[in-house]
Parts: C-alpha cells; sequence; structure tokens
C-alpha cells in the first residue's frame, strides 16, 4: 500500500477536515511504534513491513482519536465514561506485531 493509499484510508477512517500534513505526521508516529516493536535490536530499519500497513492506519485512527485525552485513565461526564489502556498505544494494538530477530554471530 503507498502512502498516499494509507493517508486515503486514514482521512476515510477519521472524517475530519485535518490536513494532509497533520495525518502524515500521525502515520509516520504510528509507522515508528510498528518498527520499534517489530525490530527493537535493529534501530536501521525505516520502513513499515507491508503486512503492517492496515495496522499503521488503524493505530494512526487511535492516536487522532485520543487527542485532547492523552494519557487519560479515567473520566466520566454525562453518563459517557471513557479510560486507557494506557497513555501510549494500547499493547493489544501492537500485539500482532511479531519482533524480528537475527542469531548469534
Amino acid at each position: 500500500m503507498t502512502e498516499q493509499e494509507k493517508l486515503a484510508m486514514l482521512r476515510t477512517m477519521v472524517g475530519t477536515s485535518d490536513s494532509d500534513e497533520v495525518l502524515s505526521t500521525y502515520l509516520s508516529l504510528a509507522g515508528k511504534k510498528i518498527i520499534r516493536k517489530a525490530y527493537p535490536y535493529k534501530n536501521t530499519v525505516t520502513e513499515v513491513p507491508s503486512e503492517y500497513d492496515f495496522l499503521q492506519v488503524e493505530i494512526a485512527n487511535y492516536m487522532l482519536a485520543k487527542r485532547g485525552a492523552e494519557g487519560q485513565t479515567s473520566h466520566s461526564e454525562n453518563g459517557i465514561s471513557r479510560a486507557y489502556e494506557s497513555a501510549d498505544v494500547p499493547p493489544s494494538m501492537l500485539s500482532d506485531v511479531v519482533p524480528f530477530v537475527g542469531g548469534l554471530k
């Protein structure tokens, strides 16, 4: 999936008037989180593996939805309650990312 396709998918999901620059920034942040989980011992990887393209868009959408309430652990107002699994992307969203490890040389 190209970056433009990811951007178009994210724009459809969030349905906001955010600029492409803002959405691209969130896609980049989401991509970095996936790369950090997939390659914990290799900091030279810069591209999200293609099998995680949809996950990157989902994480970016999650991060956009949390704007203004980052790190919220509990909130109740008019019968609506909110609590987040963690202040960052929930571990459950990254649970499908398989860490790549190499052998000893």
